[in-house]
């Protein structure tokens, strides 16, 4: 479904260049939930944005679908975009747009006929539980309402693929199952593949059946979560398997 191999990427910074991501590969099969972790500054968010190719690899292929993306013309490469849906940390919603008019906006770009639209947005809330909040603006929604919005949103041009990138960080531990019980009825009723980047492995072992781990931008160790004695061997993995709490509260100076 998506493999990424030796996918690199470097940014440019004042203090010198930045390797965000380093020669890592995965393979994320068809139906998987599969979780990025580690610490804040780990290349977990980047690497996330390759699939997409939002962040172009320096060095690498992305490969979805039997598609090599790095090798599509942009106009292809739009094409494909339609098919791999993305929620964001801080959820990105048009202020200025109602609940129905932010579901509608991906439809209205890929030119969906409005007769369609109506239809499909009218799916997308039903399935995040928003049917009621269709006329309302975001500055009226909680946190918890305004990323199953984006969740709506994501699903309009009916993705194989949904890219998450911390959907969890910004709502309040109780809204969080909410949000991760949505989309993994999302990925068992649709089927739909989820990439999900969080800091916190209960995120993880909440929703994933498989998971890697990333630290200083390369990926150390990955597990599939069926098993069922996982014994991790770098620090940073014994780290996060045994302690399921929120990681940017702590210090990195903690497990090394």
């Amino acid at each position: 479904m998506i493999t990424l191999q030796n996918i690199s990427r470097t940014f440019t910074t004042a203090g010198g260049p930045l390797h965000a991501v380093s020669s890592a590969s995965l393979q994320i099969e068809q139906g998987d939930i599969y979780g990025l972790i580690g610490f804040s500054g780990a290349g977990k968010s980047t690497l996330l944005r390759t699939i997409n190719l939002l962040e172009r690899p320096d060095e690498g292929q992305v490969i979805v679908d039997g598609e090599e993306l790095t090798k599509l013309t942009l106009r292809e490469l739009r094409k494909k975009r339609l098919s791999i849906g993305m929620i964001f940390q801080h959820f990105n919603l048009l202020n200025n747009l109602t609940v129905y008019d932010n579901v509608s906006f991906p439809l209205e770009i890929a030119k969906v006929p409005k007769a369609q639209r109506h239809k499909r947005i009218e799916s997308c809330l039903e399935m995040v539980g928003l049917t009621d909040k269709a006329k309302a603006y975001p500055a009226k929604l909680s946190g918890g309402q305004k990323q199953r919005v984006a969740i709506a949103r994501a699903l309009a041009n009916n993705p194989k693929i949904l890219l998450c990138d911390e959907p969890t960080s910004s709502v309040d531990p109780q809204t969080t199952g909410s949000i991760l019980a949505a989309l993994k009825e999302i990925n068992r009723n649709l089927g739909i593949t989820i990439v999900i980047v969080t800091h916190e492995m209960n995120v993880v072992k909440a929703i994933c059946n498989k998971v890697a781990v990333m630290e200083h931008g390369k990926i150390v160790e990955k597990f599939d979560l069926s098993e069922k004695n996982i014994v991790p061997q770098s620090n940073i993995a014994q780290y996060l398997f045994n302690n399921e709490i929120s990681l940017e509260r702590e210090l990195e100076a903690n497990y090394v």
